[in-house]
C-alpha cells in the first residue's frame, strides 16, 4: 500500500460524511441537492479506491448524471418549495439525539471489543476488462437481446409521445 492511500481514503471519507451531514441539516433543498453531489462523488471515489472501478464509474454516470439532475430539476421546477413550514421541528431532535448517542455508544463498544486481525495485502486489479470480456463472450446473446428490448422500448416511447391528441 502506498503511503498516500490512507490520506486519500480519509479525504474521501471526510467528503462523504460532510456532504451527508450537509444534506441532513441544510434547511435549503437546493443546498441539500448540491451536497448530494459531494456525497455521490465521495462514494464513487471510495469505490474506485477499493478496486471497484466499474461500480465507481457507474455511480458517477447513473447517480450524478441522472438522479442528481432529476432531483435538481424537481427542486428548481417546483414552485413554492421554499415556503414549506415544519409543524413540530423540535420533536424530531428530542428523538434523534438520544438515538444518535445510543448508536455511537453501541458502535464504539463493538469496535473496541472486537478482536481485529490484519488480512494479507490484496492487490486490486481493474474490473472493467473482465466485465467487457464476459459481456462479449459468455453473455453475448443476453447482452444483444437486452439491447434489442431497450431499442424496442425506446421506439415505443417515441411513438407514444408523438401521437397527436384529437
Amino acid at each position: 500500500m502506498s503511503p498516500i492511500e490512507p490520506l486519500v481514503f480519509t479525504g474521501l471519507a471526510a467528503l462523504t460524511i460532510t456532504a451527508c451531514a450537509m444534506i441532513a441539516f441544510s434547511k435549503n433543498l437546493v443546498y441539500s441537492a448540491f451536497s448530494l453531489l459531494g456525497a455521490f462523488a465521495g462514494v464513487a471515489g471510495l469505490m474506485i479506491l477499493l478496486g471497484a472501478d466499474f461500480l465507481g464509474i457507474v455511480q458517477i454516470l447513473v447517480y450524478v448524471g441522472g438522479i442528481l439532475v432529476l432531483y435538481l430539476f424537481a427542486v428548481l421546477m417546483t414552485s413554492g418549495i421554499s415556503d414549506v413550514k415544519l409543524s413540530n421541528p423540535r420533536l424530531s431532535v428530542k428523538i434523534a439525539v438520544p438515538a444518535l448517542l445510543l448508536l455511537i455508544g453501541l458502535l464504539g463498544k463493538v469496535i473496541y471489543s472486537t478482536q481485529w486481525f490484519l488480512a494479507e495485502q490484496v492487490i486490486t486489479q481493474p474490473t472493467t476488462a473482465a466485465i467487457g470480456e464476459s459481456l462479449l463472450t459468455t453473455y453475448l446473446l443476453p447482452f444483444e437481446l437486452i439491447s434489442i428490448l431497450l431499442l424496442a422500448a425506446l421506439v415505443g416511447a417515441i411513438a407514444a409521445a408523438r401521437r397527436e391528441v384529437k
